[in-house]
Formats: structure tokens, sequence, C-alpha cells
């Protein structure tokens, strides 16, 4: 796992840190772990694989509207990208 060094946190933000995790049973430490996944992977995020099979039920895709790709689809594996 990675390791994350935070710099210069004010007195104040350290102590109400160690507060909240006091209040959740939580190490400090842990807690940062927690609030920090809350921030950048809440819970309410749309994730596109769920948003797209939420708009093929909308409009009402079914699975035979995809056999079409099964039968147009070229079968040779794709080049690798060059970039040179």
């Amino acid at each position: 796992m990675a390791m994350l060094t935070v710099r210069n946190l004010p007195d104040d933000v350290h102590r109400a840190l160690r507060v909240r995790a006091a209040q959740h049973g939580h190490s400090t430490e842990a807690e940062v772990r927690e609030i920090l996944a809350m921030a950048v992977k809440p819970e309410a995020r749309v994730r596109v694989g769920d948003a797209l099979s939420a708009l093929g039920r909308k409009i009402g895709l079914a699975n035979e509207d995809f056999e079409v790709f099964d039968r147009v689809k070229d079968k040779m594996p794709a080049e690798p990208l060059r970039f040179e």
C-alpha cells in the first residue's frame, strides 16, 4: 500500500482529527484514511458501467439488440498503439 506524509498540518486540525477519531473509535491514522476515501470515492459517485446499464434499460435495449455486434465485429485483435 502507498504511504502519504502530510506536512505543516495546523495543530487545531490535528487536534480535531484526534477528537473525531476518538468519537468513531478509530486511530487518527484510520480516521484520516476514512476521510480521504470518502472525499475521493464517495458512495454516491456515478459509475460508468452502472450508468450505461441504466441508460440501456431506460431506452429499452434487449440482448437481441447486441447480437448484431457479434456478426459485424472484426475478429482480429487490435494492433497496439505506437507512440513513435
